[in-house]
């Protein structure tokens, strides 16, 4: 999907000239109900009925059905199958498509694939359907890279984000930023074949207007960048505090279930354990550390080395003291050294279960001390918890998704919206400096084609295109 084709071969492959026909395994590894595999291109039909043997042939069925028979291997049986038929362009990738599926023993699918490439199939490279999809006009090259997303997505969030993607909200942003761009720079580009009259065909006022609110849903967009990636990826949140201040059990109560080993002998978490949380659809990926003090022995120093490691690459910072022992500048102390300022923090006041049962007067001293900013806890007690993954959410996310339309979560995206953006930059400097018209094409040029490696629109035919459509040349 990165070589990015010219209009050329985009037709050429559109017209369904690719001689190969490939195959692959389109399930996950091991054992299952189902396997299936899947043929795409001009002889899909054809090597499907040289191993199918059904009441249908498939090449004489229609598209969208499907076919109930035997998978042979000569005269062998090797299983019986469902066969879905698509012809072209009807399908995922615009040629015509087979999908046999099979009983989900990894023999079967292995030995079915080894027998469609001996009658002459080839194996399906990374990603190769996909990107026959792109090549065949099915996807643009940010739809296709959604698709990527959707399957590895691990939270509703993530999932909502690269459904977007992949059904073309992304792309219909993208396209219309690029349409208003490509008028202005066919008019400057015919300013540039008369030149020696000296005309103006794009009025530099609304050249700079448009460039501007341009610039501004770029912004918006690059802005975006940050949410997208940490929900794209989960957001890391590390657990820290002293020994015995409850961590691994603040761990057991988030995750509902006995993860981490809990203990009241000080030191008992020596590497980090890492789990995923869900909340509001969105994943944090949950880090319980080792806790901070003077180590005792050499295996413990590295634990805690790997606490201080672990908060430097987190988002979110969970910090669990215990309220019945710790006093408020031993905390300040502990926050100094942990702090960064990328970092979300949120502050636990643990044992709240012990400090009510002690004296009225005790009771009130301790919790007296508790900042109000300070989230006063038990872990042992669930309906504390639901106040911690509220503070989580709104820490991490806060009103951010209501907020935004659309979400950049692709880190190529991200950076060809930085080369637009620097692009029209140049474009709004020079239309203040008055330079010519050929410099200015050159800057619009290079914002048309960092928007344009976005969906895989890379080629000069969008200004000629749009130049014969609008105008008579040489009357």
């Amino acid at each position: 999907m990165r070589n990015l084709r010219n209009i050329e071969v985009n037709m050429e492959v559109g017209m369904n000239k690719n001689p190969d026909t490939i195959a692959a395994i389109a399930t996950p590894p091991g054992i299952g109900a189902i396997g299936v595999i899947r043929l795409s291109g001009n002889q899909a039909a054809f090597l499907a009925d040289s191993v199918f043997k059904g009441k249908k042939a498939v090449k004489s069925s229609k598209g969208y059905s499907i076919l109930f028979g035997k998978f042979k291997d000569g005269k062998e049986i090797l299983d019986e199958v469902l066969v879905s038929v698509f012809k072209n362009p009807h399908s995922y990738t615009g040629e015509d498509c087979v999908e046999f599926s099979f009983h989900g023993s990894p023999y079967i699918l292995q030995r079915a694939l080894e027998i469609l490439i001996e009658k002459g199939a080839r194996l399906a490279e990374p990603g190769e359907f996909t990107r026959r999809a792109f090549l065949n006009g099915k996807l643009d090259l940010s739809q296709a890279e959604g698709v990527a997303d959707l399957i590895v997505s691990e939270s509703k969030t993530s999932h909502d984000i690269a459904l977007n993607q992949m059904k073309g909200g992304f792309s219909t942003e993208i396209k219309k930023l690029r349409e208003k761009l490509i008028e202005f720079a066919a008019l400057i580009e015919l300013e540039l074949d008369f030149g020696e009259e000296d005309v103006e065909f794009a009025n530099r006022e609304d050249l700079k207007k448009t460039v501007k609110k341009i610039n501004t849903v770029i912004h918006e967009l690059k802005a975006s960048f940050k949410l997208g990636n940490v929900i794209k990826n989960g957001i890391q949140t590390v657990i820290a505090g002293r020994p015995n201040a409850g961590k691994s059990t603040l761990l057991n109560a988030l995750l509902k279930e006995e993860r981490a080993i809990v203990s009241p002998i000080p030191g008992t978490t020596r590497d980090t354990i890492e789990e995923i949380l869900h909340v509001n659809g969105v994943a944090f990926r949950l880090i319980d550390t080792a806790g901070i003090r003077e180590a005792t022995d050499t295996i413990e120093a590295i634990g805690i080395q790997k606490t201080y490691d672990e908060i430097k690459k987190s988002s979110v910072l969970i910090y669990l003291y215990d309220a019945t022992t710790m006093t408020q500048d031993e905390v300040n102390a502990d926050l100094a050294k942990l702090v960064h300022p990328d970092l979300q923090l949120i502050i636990l006041a643990n044992k709240r279960d012990e400090v009510e049962k002690m004296y009225d007067n005790l009771r009130k001293f301790v919790e007296d001390a508790i900042p109000a900013n300070h989230l006063y806890i038990s872990a042992k007690q669930p309906n504390y918890i639901h106040q911690l993954t509220d503070q989580l959410y709104l820490k991490a996310i806060g009103n951010d998704l209501q907020d935004q339309q659309i979400i950049v979560a692709n880190v190529r995206h991200y950076e060809a919206l930085l080369q637009a953006g620097k692009s029209l930059d140049k474009v709004l400097t020079g239309l203040e400096t008055g330079i010519t018209g050929d410099l200015l094409a050159m800057d619009i040029r290079q914002s048309l084609f960092a928007l344009g490696t976005i969906t895989g629109e890379v080629d000069v035919e969008d200004l000629l295109d749009y130049i014969f459509s609008k105008f008579c040349i040489g009357k």
